[in-house]
């Protein structure tokens, strides 16, 4: 933890407590570089002749979205690291256990875009996995709700963290209420995935095809966020410092 005597404000308003980069923060970098890396190695082999590479090339669409979850909870703590500098031991747990599911993470993670990349290019995409059956499909989407949904619940968690904790310098009131609608917006996310993973068990055995991408169509709820932050919370208003 980090105490100041001149602070220095980032852009959307709090203290930068996070000045140096703390061991656990420094591990948790690493780890999402890693997952980054698995991403690459859950591919197929490097190509030897032309038709693989624009084979492989095909991948890249189910590459870049994977990549683009995985970079938004890595940026997520990052900006939690920032803002609050905590190196404690309940907050060191947290950020191990976000390590852990995200390196659990990576493959439905991939197996979900390839399947999705695959179904809106009417097959010209290549899947990562083979989706055989309807359980297959189920499996699939409880799997990522599951380590989706506790990573947000994981953000939000480091946050409740940081209200609690004494920060030097202590919260402003505009501080503790922003970090109140950070515990809000990664518990919403959290309810987003509890309701896939509903959706997809619930999924009846004879339902038909258009019905099977319904538990992938529930993220689009998170598109919401801001409007369940602005009607529930009261922290960020635009942005700016209240």
């Amino acid at each position: 933890m980090i105490a100041t005597n001149d602070p220095i404000r980032l852009p959307d308003g709090f203290v930068e407590r996070g000045h140096n980069v703390t061991r656990i923060e420094a591990f948790v970098d690493a780890a999402f570089a890693f997952a980054v890396t698995l991403l690459v190695i859950a591919s197929n082999s490097v190509p030897t002749s032309f038709e693989e590479m624009i084979q492989a090339l095909k991948g890249v669409p189910a590459f870049a979205a994977s990549f683009a979850q995985i970079m938004m909870f890595w940026s997520a703590h990052a900006l939690w690291s920032r803002r609050f500098g905590l190196d404690d031991r309940r907050s060191q747990r947290l950020s191990l256990v976000m390590v852990f599911l995200v390196l659990v993470y990576v493959y439905p993670l991939k197996i979900l875009f390839g399947g999705l990349f695959y179904w809106i290019s009417g097959g010209w995409l290549p899947p990562v996995a083979e989706i055989h059956s309807l359980l297959d499909l189920k499996l699939m989407f409880v799997m990522y709700g599951l380590a989706f949904g506790t990573l947000s619940l994981c953000m939000a968690g480091l946050y409740r963290e940081a209200l609690k904790a004494e920060a030097r310098p202590a919260l402003d009131p505009f501080e503790f209420s922003a970090t109140r609608d950070e515990i809000l917006r990664w518990r919403y996310h959290a309810v987003v995935a509890v309701l896939s993973v509903l959706v997809a068990l619930l999924l009846p055995a004879g339902a038909p095809r258009w019905m099977h991408g319904v538990p992938g169509l529930m993220y689009a709820l998170l598109s919401f966020t801001h409007l369940v932050v602005r009607r529930f919370g009261g922290g960020m208003r635009d942005g700016s410092r209240s």
